[in-house]
């Protein structure tokens, strides 16, 4: 049985995503909420260029919050829209709706109302929701703990018009203990989709670990690989980087260093 998906955001990254849900055979893209009134009652897919009518579009400033989701069940929903969604999550989570939100940085007030609503059903956040940024949170938490007293900075580079730094290089100095007003730097350049590097200085040597996107499509991906894991998760708050840590547990069990 196919998964059913509704999404929040259809806007530059968005439309990526929903185009990955679209090509995979364990999904089905049900329904869009944007929040214009922007192609409202069209399908997703037609838009996308797929025959298929899924995604219908609706706007948040027309439907029924309270009977929206009762009407329109899906299975989890996936958000790639702005802070301001986790106001839609109140319904949702009544249904038992998972979610996956992908919000690059939430302030204090919405971030405290996701933990208060994960109460209510399975709720995974993760500012960076790529496969690849996840496991080198991972690798430069390990190669920290190593040689604790390497010189560590981030760096990270984004397209010419992106103002704040960086959530997901706000979340790696989180993850790291560094100062995020010292150890972190940013480069603002052309159309770079992102890239973020932690650099561990030695008397001798330098380490880097680099992750980079391509394209947007990894964010698709990697919100789609999030969304089948929580299938199975239990009420709570979750992050990626303990989706991806438990299946590499599981598929570590059997595995030896050949002599």
């Amino acid at each position: 049985m196919k998964i059913k998906v509704g999404m929040f955001g259809f806007g530059k990254t968005g439309t990526f995503v929903a185009k990955e849900i679209l090509k995979d055979p364990e999904c089905e893209l049900k329904w869009i909420i944007r929040k214009s009134k922007k192609n409202e009652g069209e399908y997703a897919s037609h838009l996308l260029g797929f025959d298929q009518k899924e995604g219908k579009i609706f706007s948040s400033q027309s439907i029924q919050k309270d009977t929206f989701y009762k009407d329109h069940f899906v299975d989890v929903i996936i958000d790639f829209s702005s802070m301001g969604g986790v106001e839609l999550y109140k319904n949702a989570v009544k249904y038992g709706i998972r979610i996956v939100s992908a919000i690059s940085n939430y302030d204090e007030i919405h971030l405290e109302l996701l933990k208060k609503l994960s109460q209510y059903s399975a709720i995974l956040y993760s500012p960076n929701i790529t496969l690849g940024i996840n496991f080198l949170i991972k690798a430069s938490r390990e190669f920290q703990e190593m040689i604790p007293n390497a010189d560590t900075e981030i760096i990270e580079e984004h397209f010419k018009d992106k103002k704040d730094v960086s959530g997901t290089a706000l979340r790696i100095a989180k993850s790291l203990n560094l100062d995020p007003e010292k150890q972190i730097s940013s480069i603002r350049a052309g159309g770079i989709i992102g890239k973020h590097e932690v650099v561990f200085g030695l008397p001798n040597e330098t380490i880097r670990i680099v992750h980079e996107s391509i394209n947007k499509n990894a964010f698709g991906q990697g919100a789609i690989y999030a969304a089948k894991w929580l299938m199975a998760k239990e009420i709570g708050l979750y992050t990626m980087e303990e989706a991806l840590e438990i299946d590499h547990q599981k598929d570590r069990k059997d595995f030896k260093i050949a002599k």
